[in-house]
């Protein structure tokens, strides 16, 4: 699964990077975790890329309340089109979730669990494929835009830490991952694991274990 990712990278270069306008108020990430707001990319009405500031676990337009996001932060590739929290969502509402890390933790022989970081090389910012949804509170009527992360079985450079990674786009497919005119099995294509010899590892600070914490000391393993 991937419950906690990094969106450090400064705002000016995602900007560029992805060519979306980056909210003046958005603040840098060490440990972006469900329930909290993420940066999403969509395909807009009038454009093809329309940043949106999603939350993290995806609620469905029928749920009740905000907490079967808490069990929906990631969809499984193999099954993402029969789980009815998602129906149609891969055909309509596909998204880029802005990123520059994963964490996942490796269980060391003391027993601790160690998160261990994964990123692309160079330390590049990157997208995982994402589901997006609207939901609003039945009493108020406001709107929430939230969404999930993708995953698939883990490639080399993460199956000894875990079995699943999330599903990172390449940057030459992030915009046919948003094309709506894309058929199901060109959709089918992408949801593979990224090559893990484009991809580096890094023990992490074990204070990346609470949400609560965030810095650059989460990537320090000493910390």
């Amino acid at each position: 699964m991937c419950g906690r990712f990094t969106v450090a990278t400064d705002p000016a270069v995602l900007a560029e990077r992805f060519a979306v306008e980056i909210p003046d108020d958005w603040t840098p990430t060490y440990n972006a975790a469900p329930t909290q707001d993420v940066l999403g990319i969509i395909h807009g009405r009038e454009t093809e890329r329309e940043l949106r500031e999603l939350r993290f676990g995806l609620v469905p337009h029928w749920a009740k309340d905000l907490k079967v996001g808490l069990s929906l932060i990631n969809a499984r590739a193999e099954t993402v089109r029969s789980r009815s929290a998602y129906r149609g969502l891969l055909e309509r509402r596909r998204a880029l979730i802005v990123a520059d890390g994963f964490y996942e933790w490796r269980k060391d022989p003391d027993g601790k669990k160690r998160p261990v970081r994964f990123t692309v090389e160079d330390g590049d910012p990157f997208a995982f494929a994402g589901l997006w949804a609207t939901w609003r509170d039945p009493e108020s009527g406001e709107r929430l835009d939230s969404c999930t992360i993708i995953t698939t079985g883990a490639n080399a450079l993460v199956a000894p830490v875990h079995d699943r990674m999330p599903v990172i786009v390449p940057r030459a497919l992030e915009s046919a991952w948003l094309d709506p005119a894309l058929t199901p099995a060109e959709v089918d294509a992408l949801l593979v694991a990224y090559p893990a010899d484009h991809m580096e590892a890094a023990e992490a600070s074990m204070l990346v274990n609470s949400a609560r914490n965030d810095g650059p000391e989460l990537l320090d393993p000493l910390r």
